[in-house]
């Protein structure tokens, strides 16, 4: 229940991982660098190509955006 709602996580990917994710994706290019949005419980929102973007679109859903490394 921590931060569930109000706070999601930005994480650096690989495009490699990203079926891991989003079983529906597109292939995609292996070696690309991405960014995965996931809630606070761990669910995936989203994945882009800039760490800015997933900022934005947590904004953007009204959740505060934190990074995990």
């Amino acid at each position: 229940m921590l931060g569930g709602g109000k706070i999601a996580y930005v994480k650096a990917i690989r495009s490699e991982q990203v079926h891991d994710l989003y079983p529906e994706a597109p292939e995609m290019q292996p070696g690309m660098q991405l960014f995965a949005l996931h809630a606070a419980d761990g669910t995936p929102i989203l994945v882009t190509d800039t760490r800015e973007a997933a900022v934005a679109n947590a904004w953007n859903n009204e959740l505060e955006a934190v990074s995990v490394h």
